[in-house]
């Protein structure tokens, strides 16, 4: 297990039969960029089991947070819902990943979009002060089934915004756009008809775009997004207009 983390569960929620999030302890030596992923799982007979996880939490945070499904036969989640304080988790010493700001093109408003646990990636960028350096205005768009399924909604209206290190910039540049497909709602709709009806209004000329979410979604949102004009980072180092988790793709 030399190639990998040991890190103690300090925190379970339990957003509903679903979702769930867990804290655990920080090695002092572990550095990442906001919207990187992590090798995160669990010893199982002797071998380590682990899936990629995005890391919630902050980079200044003392401690890492990670946000998941519970899949009752996943080989991994359904043994990882039942975490208990003070329990152990493993996790790759390497943070990686291409969903970072330092790979999109300068612009003026930075559009999240997030379907399901994908916000995940998007709850350490909204505490990040260099992009509220980057951009006038950062919007968040969180879509779920039910609203049931808004995780951290409370964190997202209030929380965010009492922030002592961030809480000014989040007052005056940030967003939170929660929309519902399957119950009524304020705002209802998958993000590609939000963007079809002119409800985000994207321009490629001043909006940039980060995109975490199921298969599907970034299939479809990209498609949306190149028909507008928008161009793709490459994920090498080469700025674009947006970007997602290429890691993720299948």
């Amino acid at each position: 297990m030399a190639k990998f983390i040991e890190e103690r569960v300090t925190k379970v929620i339990h957003w509903n039969e679903r979702l769930f999030s867990f804290r655990c302890t920080r090695n002092n030596s572990f550095r990442f960029q906001n919207g990187h992923f992590v090798m995160l799982g669990l010893e199982v007979e002797g071998k380590p089991l682990l899936r990629a996880y995005s890391i919630a939490s902050a980079n200044y945070d003392d401690y890492l947070e990670f946000f998941s499904i519970k899949v009752p036969d996943g080989p991994l989640t359904s043994r990882l819902q039942h975490l208990k304080e003070g329990e152990s988790v493993l996790m790759s010493q390497k943070p990686v990943g291409t969903l970072v700001i330092d790979d999109l093109n300068p612009g003026k408003s930075l559009y999240l979009l997030a379907t399901g646990t994908g916000l995940a990636p998007f709850l350490s960028i909204i505490k990040d002060p260099d992009a509220y350096e980057r951009f006038d205005k950062i919007k968040l768009i969180h879509c779920v089934r039910k609203k049931e399924d808004l995780a951290y909604f409370d964190y997202l209206t209030q929380g965010l915004i009492e922030s002592e290190y961030i809480g000014d910039h989040v007052k005056a540049k940030f967003e939170y756009i929660p929309t519902v497909t399957r119950e009524s709602f304020k705002t209802t709709g998958r993000i590609t008809q939000l963007i079809e009806k002119g409800d985000l209004e994207l321009d490629p000329q001043s909006d940039r775009v980060m995109l975490c979410g199921s298969q599907s979604m970034l299939k479809d949102v990209s498609q949306l997004l190149n028909s507008l004009g928008f161009q793709v980072s490459s994920g090498q180092g080469s700025p674009g207009d947006y970007v997602f988790e290429r890691a993720f793709v299948e």
